[in-house]
């Protein structure tokens, strides 16, 4: 108990004397159009695929877990892509790299992958993307195609926040800590508070994070026992789930599912709801609201969606600050798919 305790508080003074080091003005003199360039890139990317926002989203994620915040999941030859929560499923790399040669136009070799994707995460939980809408009534006739349909500028919705930036990047990336570190979707309510507290999160920082999966989608392999074997699950949702992912391992595996089937491209607290109705789609997200500890943090983040967004923005901030490297640690990438 005493060890991890120990830990415990030493992941926190690591992340005080990180949140010390990095400066929301970071770039104001160095690369003062840095953030609004990733801004515009990153919106242009989900007008573009609306669910290159949650892609984004979870690339950060997937970053500072595994050995902190450094870009060390943008490496190539790093091997965290390969791992096995990452293979095949993670995406957004081409928008990064976008994202870095047009902030490499602008100023050389002075803004961090690091800093990109942090950046580029608290954006995308905020871009808007264009969708056609008709405009026909029930029951009104049909009148010129061309004229139905609105062109309507949707909103992900979700919360801001202040994005602490100095980060430098990593020259190399880890595999096996990938597949150590990365909570997958079969853990249970235990194994999850364990692996978000060995990062330095509480319970409640755990389920406001997993608020995340308000958008996104997932593949049927990773829901495929929950909606098969599984008993806390609504058995209408589980039935309409199993015509696109059928039961024997290797059919279908890529099919993908949203993880929030009721409000799928809103940031919002429909996910919760969801659990309270047992329609998580991941059997890691139902172990949130199951007869467990984190219950009522459900049932507060169902019905309080400032609540939510309070609890998320500030869990982001936290996740940002996980293990960055500063100063003259690292690099700051002229690629952001290898070292330099």
């Amino acid at each position: 108990m005493a060890s991890s305790v120990s830990v415990l508080l030493l992941l926190c003074m690591a992340a005080a004397v990180a949140s010390a080091q990095l400066s929301p003005t970071f770039y104001d003199t160095s690369c003062p159009n840095a953030l609004s360039t990733i801004k515009s890139a990153v919106t242009a990317a989900v007008n573009k695929e609306n669910r290159m926002g949650a892609s984004l989203l979870r690339l950060h994620f997937h970053d500072c877990f595994v050995q902190g915040c450094d870009a060390s999941v943008l490496l190539d030859s790093g091997g965290e892509q390969g791992a096995l929560p990452n293979a095949g499923s993670l995406r957004g790399f081409d928008v990064i790299a976008n994202i870095k040669a047009q902030v490499e136009a602008d100023c050389k070799q002075t803004v961090s992958c690091a800093d990109i994707l942090a950046v580029a995460a608290r954006d995308s939980v905020v871009a808007g993307f264009v969708r056609w809408q008709t405009s026909r009534r029930p029951g009104q006739l049909h009148l010129h195609p061309i004229i139905e349909f609105d062109l309507v500028l949707v909103q992900l919705g979700g919360p801001s926040w202040t994005v602490p930036l100095g980060r430098r990047d990593s020259t190399t990336g880890s595999a096996s800590l990938a597949n150590s570190d990365l909570p997958p979707p079969f853990f249970n309510l235990s194994d999850l508070i364990g692996a978000f507290s060995n990062k330095g999160f509480s319970a409640t920082e755990m389920v406001a994070l997993s608020g995340a999966h308000t958008i996104g989608q997932a593949q049927c392999k990773n829901f495929r026992d929950h909606i098969y074997n599984d008993t806390n699950i609504n058995s209408g949702f589980a039935s309409s789930l199993k015509a696109n992912c059928p039961q024997p391992t290797g059919s279908g595996d890529g099919n993908l599912a949203p993880l929030d089937t009721t409000t799928p491209y809103v940031f919002d607290n429909a996910y919760y709801s969801n659990l309270l109705n047992q329609k998580g789609l991941l059997h890691s997200d139902q172990e949130l609201f199951n007869g467990g500890s984190t219950d009522n943090t459900v049932r507060n983040f169902a019905s309080n969606s400032a609540a939510f967004s309070s609890a998320f923005a500030a869990a982001m901030v936290k996740m940002g600050n996980l293990s960055p490297l500063t100063g003259s640690q690292g690099q700051i990438r002229l690629t952001c798919s290898k070292a330099n």
